[in-house]
């Protein structure tokens, strides 16, 4: 391995990176840019019907709206993460969020499919950058562990009642006023962050000399995130055998191995390998991978089994979401408790056995079986398991880090949680489509889903009984 970046950086005691006029402050810009970009993620769903027949898309033009999105935010996660080092957490904020504002307002705009994704498309731009900068904020100005688990759990339960918020709001604003509301919405709650940021925040620390950028590693890990990415959301569409999931995937592993040989080489990495020897890193993004690979494809399992199975209603369907989301928001509250006082194991350990009891349940569920009890109560379990798992995860990923490295650890997480849920649709989606029954599929990836999470326990045994204080070196 190559010389530390982190020699590049003025020697100083332990400090914030950001002055605020307040803690209030800092955490209220990165719970409101957290719940604003899960917001997003979900907010376009409902409307698409509507979409469709105002602009005329076809089925395939009309998924690429979605897809646009999560391309865009699941492969440049880990460069706005390392941008933010390079350049400056505040800076990098500012600029995630104009590019995500002005997307917003031309996304309305657009006269046909093609600017729409593409405006979309900018949406995961700016998302990418305001999601490892916001966390990074977090975790590099609160550094007591008590103070930086609070504010890390309200980060989450910020982001989920965002996601769980969309479909309801996305709704209003199509039926109340237009299509394009849900993506205009984005503009003043985007412009009051961006005062918030500008007015409030102000860089203390940067670089004594800017490291050069790697930008053969840069265009490696982008295009090989974004291809995975791809081919993982190919799969429902074409099934695994498909050329158009089997090229891109495999052309974005080849990208990746070709990357990591990359960074073993270059003299300023822009991902330095040396970060995963801190046990908080690698156990942390293991734990934040397989957590989201059982927990986000339930959204799309239990949604589809509620309405095939059970006949409910899109709008029904959407209702009985809400429990289970703000399970998770209980959840993470508990973690955030726990963590402190007993360290990221025990709340890990706890959450992925709680979930995985909640998704056994579920896939026990007869055709002619009862909400309140077949699906009410075990989604509430699995909720309060995940929710319990993600912020001793998140803080666990992101501990110990030198403070010029924090965007970095940020990304990774961030990068780890995307890919986790991604890859995690992906395969149970086709495991789930490869029996004979609708309501069989369904059940027997729930079940798979429990062993999923129960991995993510394994891999919380890897990590360290307490989180260090303060930011390390690895």
């Amino acid at each position: 391995m190559t010389t530390d970046e982190s020699t590049s950086t003025v020697s100083a005691p332990p400090t914030p990176p950001l002055r605020a006029r307040g803690a209030w402050l800092v955490l209220l810009i990165a719970c409101g840019a957290s719940f604003t970009e899960l917001l997003d993620a979900s907010i376009v769903n409902v409307a698409l019907f509507t979409i469709r027949n105002d602009l005329g898309l076809s089925d395939l033009g009309l998924q690429w709206v979605v897809n646009a999105y999560l391309l865009a935010f699941g492969g440049l996660l880990l460069l706005g993460g390392r941008a933010a080092d390079m350049f400056g957490i505040r800076r990098m904020l500012v600029v995630g969020l104009v590019v995500f504002i002005a997307a917003s307002l031309l996304g309305g705009l657009a006269m046909n499919g093609a600017w729409l994704v593409a405006a979309r498309a900018g949406q995961g731009v700016g998302a990418a950058i305001i999601a490892p900068t916001t966390l990074a904020i977090l975790t590099t100005y609160f550094t007591d562990p008590k103070q930086r688990a609070g504010a890390i759990g309200a980060w989450i339960t910020a982001g989920v009642v965002g996601a769980a918020l969309g479909s309801l709001i996305g709704g209003l604003l199509t039926d109340l006023l237009d299509w394009r509301w849900v993506l205009w919405i984005n503009v003043p709650v985007g412009l009051l962050l961006l005062a918030g940021t500008l007015v409030g925040l102000r860089e203390t620390r940067r670089p004594a000399q800017r490291p050069g950028f790697d930008l053969a590693g840069a265009a490696a890990v982008t295009a090989g995130l974004l291809l995975v990415v791809l081919g993982a959301a190919s799969t429902s569409s074409y099934g695994w055998g498909s050329p158009r999931t089997l090229v891109p995937l495999l052309a974005g592993v080849a990208l990746l191995v070709a990357f990591v040989a990359i960074e073993r080489r270059v003299r300023t990495p822009i991902v330095p390998l040396d970060i995963f020897r801190l046990r908080t890193v690698s156990s942390g993004n293991a734990v934040a991978f397989l957590a989201n690979a059982a927990s986000l494809p339930m959204y799309y399992l239990l949604g589809l089994f509620l309405q095939d199975v059970y006949g409910f209603s899109p709008l029904q369907a959407g209702l009985a979401f809400l429990p289970l989301s703000f399970s998770i928001v209980m959840g993470s509250f508990a973690g955030s408790m726990l963590l402190p006082k007993v360290g990221p194991r025990p709340p890990m350990l706890a959450g992925a056995a709680i979930a995985a009891a909640g998704q056994v349940w579920l896939s026990l569920a007869p055709d002619d079986g009862s909400y309140p009890v077949n699906v009410l109560v075990p989604t509430i379990l699995m909720g309060i398991g995940i929710g319990a798992i993600f912020v001793p995860a998140t803080s666990t990923a992101t501990a110990g880090v030198a403070e010029e490295r924090s965007g970095l650890a940020s990304g990774l997480v961030n990068t780890a949680n995307q890919f986790g849920g991604a890859l995690g649709v992906a395969v149970l989606a086709t495991f789930a489509a490869s029996f004979a029954t609708a309501a069989a599929g369904y059940t027997n990836a729930m079940l798979l889903a429990a062993g999923v999470v129960l991995l993510a326990g394994v891999a919380a045994f890897s990590a360290p009984r307490a989180l260090p204080e303060g930011a390390g070196t690895p």
